[in-house]
């Protein structure tokens, strides 16, 4: 069997923990800030986890 390839994109969006869960942004931080408030954009700036949903698809994004 081939070796995986690690989709590009996904990559540049989500890391892998220690632990084995996958770290990701938060989104709606990149433009029309001046219409959400400073505690908003703060909380953006955190990272979050991804849901249990979505985790078997990222983590076959991610093989390595």
């Amino acid at each position: 069997m081939p070796k995986l390839k690690t989709h590009r994109g996904a990559a540049k969006r989500f890391k892998k923990t220690g632990t084995g869960k996958i770290k990701r942004y938060k989104a709606y931080k990149s433009h029309l800030l001046t219409g959400k408030s400073s505690k908003r954009t703060k909380r953006l700036r955190k990272s979050g986890l991804i849901d249990k949903t979505n985790l078997d698809a990222v983590r076959k994004m991610l093989p390595g």
